[in-house]
């Protein structure tokens, strides 16, 4: 196993490192950070949330500012709030021990822009954002983006199916000059990335994937029980009766669902709460920070909502209906079994819905066991 040391990362950053409890390399921090430490390059890598990319690609974009300079020389865009300050807090413990005094600052809707365009005023070198706030604050002349060398993508398919991608094409477009390198990270690679990789990237970029044969977690454990339509709330609950004091995230695939079900286990009993697209914002940080402090056991959310969590020690998610879209098994899987651990990934079907499982199967080489609650 290598060390971060070998890896080339140096002795202040691994000081911070240690202390923050990461003190090995992960497969993709091993095979991504040597890369991105040389020569300037475009980059593509593709990893499962989870898997160590923010430090995959910060601590080599830490590495290369030059805090010298004033201006902004990093971009990192993240597809949701919850990501962008994660980002931001996890650069931030990076930089603990660092012999140079590295800015770097956060921007993401939800939030008064006045107060994002005043922390810009102060010195900063690198911007973690949403696409669509960046481009609010661009188009307003408060943030300097034309002296950006490196643009890194996290989760560019969460980006794109969350509807950013004419903002991402204008934000290329906007930090388009030769010496400018994307690094872009994806958990899969439909159509529009590969467009964008086309597009805006070296066709030489190096590339990395880590659990190539498989597209999901392999320390996942995959389940399908048969259920009814009146009976699936019941064994829902029957299933949850069992887990004593293990936490979890139930999926819905529409807001009506994901409110019903929450109103449900709410009158019996159970610690949860609903989080759905029509909410508020303060109402869905209450809702995450409630969760995140464990002050709830399970999360009932839509797909679209669950985007951008990041909750260390979950031992299952539940479907309580099956995904329309593949890469979406693959997000809400993707949420247990975490940093190393095991998890479990339990749909709720009709039995006209076992073909549907046999697909989910074979396009993404899992396999599946029938379970009872």
């Amino acid at each position: 196993m290598s060390t971060f040391s070998a890896l080339g990362i140096r002795a202040d950053y691994i000081k911070s490192i240690k202390e923050i409890g990461i003190s090995n390399p992960t497969e993709i921090q091993e095979k991504t950070i040597p890369i991105l430490l040389s020569d300037p390059t475009d980059f593509i890598g593709l990893a499962q949330t989870g898997t160590g990319k923010t430090a995959a690609f910060g601590l080599p974009v830490l590495h290369h500012i030059d805090a010298n300079l004033d201006h902004i020389q990093a971009l990192i865009l993240s597809p949701t709030r919850e990501l962008v300050q994660q980002i931001k807090k996890q650069l931030f413990k990076f930089t603990k021990y660092s012999e140079d005094k590295i800015f770097v600052e956060a921007v993401f809707g939800g939030e008064k822009i006045d107060r994002q365009m005043n922390n810009l005023k102060r010195t900063t070198h690198v911007v973690v954002a949403t696409p669509g706030r960046l481009i609010d604050l661009i188009e307003r002349g408060n943030v300097d983006i034309s002296h950006v060398k490196t643009v890194v993508l996290d989760e560019a398919d969460e980006m794109l199916s969350m509807g950013f991608k004419q903002d991402l094409n204008r934000i290329l477009k906007f930090t388009t000059k030769s010496d400018r390198k994307t690094w872009l990270f994806s958990a899969t690679m439909p159509e529009e990335i590969k467009r964008i990789v086309k597009t805006y990237m070296d066709s030489n970029a190096p590339r990395v994937e880590i659990n190539r044969e498989s597209l999901v977690n392999a320390n996942i454990r995959h389940q399908y029980v048969k259920t009814t339509i009146k009976e699936k709330a019941n064994d829902i609950i029957t299933f949850l009766e069992k887990r004593d004091a293990q936490r979890g995230i139930i999926f819905c695939r529409t807001k009506a669902g994901a409110q019903n079900l929450a109103k449900y286990l709410i009158e019996e009993g159970f610690s949860t709460a609903a989080l759905e697209g029509d909410m508020q914002q303060k109402e869905r940080d209450k809702v995450m920070r409630a969760f995140k402090k464990e002050n709830l056991q399970y999360l009932i959310s839509t797909d679209v909502s669950a985007r951008g969590i990041d909750v260390s020690g979950l031992n299952f998610v539940i479907h309580h209906q099956l995904p329309e879209q593949l890469e979406y098994y693959t997000h809400r899987s993707g949420r247990t079994a975490r940093a190393g651990n095991t998890g479990t990934s339990l749909a709720f079907i009709l039995p006209s819905e076992l073909p549907r499982i046999h697909e989910i199967q074979k396009d993404l080489n899992i396999k599946f066991t029938e379970v009872t609650v």
